[in-house]
């Protein structure tokens, strides 16, 4: 199966600092991937350099084998909640509809078809009761499905979440990981920046780990092991162990 996501060799540097070194890596369609590592490992840069919004010192990176510039709207990049101006004078709909300009051209105006993507976005994350509340209202709960709604309204194939779960309440963690899991069982492509490693288990079916370079990648029955957990977190092993999580 040709991957969706190939990145080959990739180093990318930050004022002579290098953050990520010589990584390879190829996502396959249909699977959940958890990237795992602790701060400053490069997460973050990883999906700015697939999104083609940073320069690379070398490497190359294809989706579906073409650069992203040819497929930009087949890739939707969901950002963590502390990256959002809540305090923007739009409704839940306003925002989930904004999902459906990539298919849109120059002043094209939405039609009926934009209007019930929308609609099915929000009721299938529980949040179409919410449609005309200003997002600022919302709890931290109700403003990440919003933005997990606008990323279905796109109707993407390729899935980039950074920390979808931080700061959400129980029902709400729930009600994503289903919808992570029922776009994956339609094909979709699905790479998840994700903290807590007590579900790592239990929401991926294949995690990458990474500090800078690539520690281990790969199933995550046999690849989330306490081994490549040590070798990934290294300083920060103390905090894990005192957390139960080691």
């Amino acid at each position: 199966m040709q991957p969706t996501i190939s990145v080959k060799g990739l180093s990318v540097s930050y004022d002579r600092k290098r953050v990520l070194t010589n990584i390879y890596l190829d996502i396959e369609p249909g699977l959940i991937y958890g990237l795992i590592g602790p701060n400053g490992a490069g997460k973050s840069t990883l999906f700015k350099a697939i999104l083609g919004l940073i320069e690379t010192n070398s490497g190359k990176i294809s989706i579906e084998g073409k650069p992203i510039e040819k497929e930009r709207k087949r890739v939707v990049y969901v950002p963590q909640r502390d990256d959002v101006d809540w305090t923007f004078p739009a409704t839940v709909y306003d925002i989930v509809l904004m999902g459906r300009y990539p298919h849109k051209k120059i002043f094209q105006r939405m039609d009926t078809h934009d209007h019930n993507v929308a609609m099915q976005a929000m009721e299938d994350l529980g949040i179409g009761n919410l449609k005309e509340r200003q997002i600022g209202e919302l709890s931290g709960g109700q403003q990440q499905r919003v933005f997990l709604a606008r990323a279905m309204a796109q109707e993407a194939e390729v899935f980039l979440l950074d920390e979808p779960f931080v700061g959400v309440d129980v029902t709400t963690e729930d009600q994503i990981i289903k919808s992570l899991k029922r776009l994956a069982s339609e094909g979709k492509t699905l790479l998840v920046v994700h903290h807590d490693l007590a579900t790592v288990k239990d929401y991926f079916d294949k995690v990458i780990l990474l500090n800078q370079r690539m520690i281990a990648y790969g199933d995550t029955e046999t690849t989330f092991t306490q081994e490549n957990i040590a070798k990934a977190y290294r300083s920060q092993l103390p905090i894990l162990h005192k957390t139960g999580l080691m």
